[in-house]
């Protein structure tokens, strides 16, 4: 993912997003234009290899979504050493579960509260953009599902752009895992404007991949309109291959996993609300996510793609991950699983 010296002095097109002065309309379906270039010049790839395989995990008690969750974030990123100089004038995209719309359905998509709490938290630390970006597997209709979902309301009130990922205009780059067989991948513009890209997911058991956490949260920025729905080609080529080369590609720099409330069962859709009372977050996501599956009385080696990605992506044994905040003792919570589903079984954790 390779930035051009053209595209390096882009401040001339540099956009300036504020959290005020901006339409409805601006707000929630505005495409960000115009070059949005990391200050640093590092690129996504070379940051994330420089953090080395040993890995640091956050998990925090939050038992509701009306409680302070921008303040248990900042408490995360202290832990985690995410320093107001690492954060001050940077631009952070976030990536939230938004799968489907249903109205008043929690469990089923990243709760409108914590993307506010986390928006705040980097704002906290001197952000100076902070935007909301998802390609929704189902639904091509954006307006619907942010409606539905509740977030179009906070992203209006709190004045945070929306860019449907489904509909950017793509870039194209070298897949750098070769799990599947894909020769390239088609980005939406937007992932390479920013400094940080963080994957706020929602913590689910998966009917095909047994759990969908922060890694599996990155198929929503494949575009539609290049990949189909839901992800059709990405389905096909293989999903847990396809998780492993998006996010061996991509790089994203943070993880935050909304527990408060899960869905266990048929999920990522048809599943129950489980109460697990948490936040997750990391640097590492292969690590967020082995530890996600722990508190949910899941074994990480027997989901095909965290195993995998333990060798290739970063920590995931509980050897190599330093938990911060809670134990994983104290807050697991057995998720449902089905034996009728291929992908659940044999996973519990003993």
């Amino acid at each position: 993912m390779e930035v051009t010296d053209e595209e390096r002095s882009g401040k001339n097109e540099e956009i300036h997003v504020k959290r005020e002065g901006y339409t409805r309309r601006e707000i929630l379906l505005g495409a960000i234009g115009g070059g949005i270039l990391s200050a640093s010049g590092v690129t996504l790839l070379e940051n994330c290899s420089k953090r080395g395989w040993h890995a640091e995990t956050f998990i925090g008690k939050m038992d509701s979504y009306e409680k302070d969750i921008a303040s248990l974030i900042v408490s995360g990123f202290t832990e985690l050493k995410v320093t107001k100089t690492e954060i001050k004038g940077k631009r952070i995209l976030l990536k939230p579960n938004l799968v489907e719309p249903h109205l008043g359905a929690g469990h089923i998509n990243t709760h409108p509260n914590v993307i506010r709490g986390v928006a705040e938290a980097f704002f906290r630390l001197g952000a100076s953009q902070v935007l909301v970006a998802e390609g929704s597997g189902h639904c091509r209709d954006s307006q619907l599902v942010l409606d539905e979902s509740g977030l179009g309301r906070v992203l209006l009130e709190d004045k945070i752009p929306f860019v449907d990922l489904n509909y950017d205009e793509g870039y194209s780059v070298e897949n750098a895992g070769r799990h599947a067989d894909i020769d390239r991948f088609t980005f939406p513009r937007v992932l390479r404007q920013v400094d940080w890209i963080v994957s706020v997911a929602k913590m689910k058991t998966h009917h095909w991949s047994g759990v969908t956490l922060s890694m599996k949260n990155l198929f929503g920025v494949m575009p539609g309109i290049y990949y189909g729905w839901p992800k059709n080609v990405l389905h096909w080529k293989g999903i847990e291959e396809s998780v492993l080369d998006i996010c061996q590609t991509l790089r994203p720099h943070f993880a935050i996993v909304d527990g408060i409330i899960g869905m266990e069962g048929d999920g990522p859709i048809m599943g129950d609300p489980h109460h697990a009372d948490v936040l997750v977050m990391g640097r590492n996501l292969t690590a967020v996510d082995a530890t996600c599956a722990q508190i949910m009385g899941i074994n990480p080696k027997k989901i095909k793609y965290i195993r995998s990605a333990m060798s290739e992506l970063g920590s995931g044994s509980a050897s190599d991950i330093m938990q911060r905040g809670e134990a994983i003792a104290s807050v697991r919570t057995n998720f449902a699983l089905m034996e009728n589903i291929h992908a659940h079984r044999g996973l519990r954790l003993i």
